[in-house]
């Protein structure tokens, strides 16, 4: 048993939550982002603006998003040039193969066989050959045998919690909301989540409510102690640097908590917003404004259900559930907390 973890250590094989549950899962929706997701934004100029060009690129981020999502998986997981590069087959296979749960299926198999190909690398002399081509039969293999099971046991959950939200949209409203927005502050990926299970329509929207609490709240309470570059860096960036200060005082969540299961409840039952553009936006809240703008394209050009024509009062509600209610909200819910010596003076100073 020494010599074995001997090697794994050899090997930078790490098996632990950290390295699979947040760095590879963080790393897959960066790749997601990298090119299905900006795919998409810049796609949807293209058609509103009617330039064939950039219309394309949509079709083409699309095409390469298991790609982009498996080999940042790698990255995340420091495997060597040959492993790294080899896994952009590994993505294309289970992304394609797992359908609409692809997501989680490459997230899943991009770790094996990353790591299987880690354990070979440069362990022969004929490396060039023996480390791609374990890399992709482990990948290429798995992904035949459980991408399609993954990928619809993720979309059959991801259909649950949809289905859920449409029949309960208050409750769900708040769970989703609540939920995905702790998700979004933690170190964790709320976006990955999201596009595993394919949070789009009501549910989609109960989501982004939330992640928007949690960015937007952050922001706008701790103004006094981080000011702008804070407002900027929480507000369009991620709550998540709050985390050190949640560890040591847990009482700051309470605000953007709270609002985030009084903004989803409003989303889904009041304005009825939805989430038709692509599942990733759903768990992006604020975050380079992704959930509003994946909002807005699903209006247009949807990746689910069909394209409409906004309304005045759609517009107004993107605008009080994204900005205007989570900032609100967090201050009138931190003002009682601070004279109750809860949250006091400092405690969301950002380092």
């Amino acid at each position: 048993m020494s010599k074995f973890k001997a090697f794994l250590k050899r090997k930078n094989i790490e098996i632990s939550f950290k390295r699979y549950g947040i760095d590879a899962l963080g790393a897959m929706a960066q790749g997601l982002f990298c090119s299905l997701l900006i795919g998409t934004i810049i796609g949807t100029i293209g058609n509103l603006a009617d330039i064939e060009f950039l219309t394309q690129i949509g079709g083409y981020t699309k095409d390469v998003s298991g790609v982009a999502m498996a080999v940042a998986i790698g990255y995340a997981l420091k495997a060597d040039p040959m492993v790294l590069f080899s896994l952009a087959t590994v993505g294309y296979a289970a992304n394609s193969l797992g359908g609409a749960g692809g997501p989680l299926a490459v997230l899943v198999i991009a770790i094996i066989a990353a790591e299987c190909g880690k354990a070979v690398s440069k362990e022969t002399k004929i490396d060039i050959l023996v480390t791609p081509a374990v890399t992709i039969l482990v990948g290429v293999g798995l992904s035949a045998l459980i991408a399609k099971p993954i990928g619809d046991a993720a979309n059959a959950f991801g259909s649950l919690i949809k289905y859920a939200t449409d029949l309960q949209p208050f409750l769900m409203g708040i769970t989703v909301s609540v939920l995905v927005g702790i998700a979004l502050t933690l170190p964790i990926s709320s976006a990955a989540i999201c596009a595993a299970l394919g949070l789009t329509g009501l549910a989609g929207g109960a989501a982004v409510a939330g992640c928007c609490a949690q960015m937007v709240g952050f922001a706008v309470i701790s103004f006094r102690e981080n000011r702008w570059s804070g407002l900027v860096s929480q507000g369009l960036g991620t709550s998540m640097l709050q985390m050190p200060n949640i560890m040591k005082n847990p009482r700051i969540w309470i605000a953007p908590t709270l609002a985030s299961a009084i903004t989803g409840p409003i989303a889904t039952c009041v304005f009825h917003l939805e989430m038709n553009g692509v599942a990733v936006n759903s768990g992006m809240g604020t975050c380079g404004l992704c959930g509003p703008i994946g909002v807005i394209t699903g209006w247009y050009t949807p990746t689910v259900g069909e394209a409409i024509t906004p309304a005045a009062m759609d517009w107004i509600g993107l605008a009080l559930i994204c900005i205007v209610l989570p900032a609100v909200l967090s201050l009138l819910i931190n003002l009682p907390l601070r004279k109750l010596g809860w949250v006091k003076d400092g405690d969301l100073k950002l380092a």
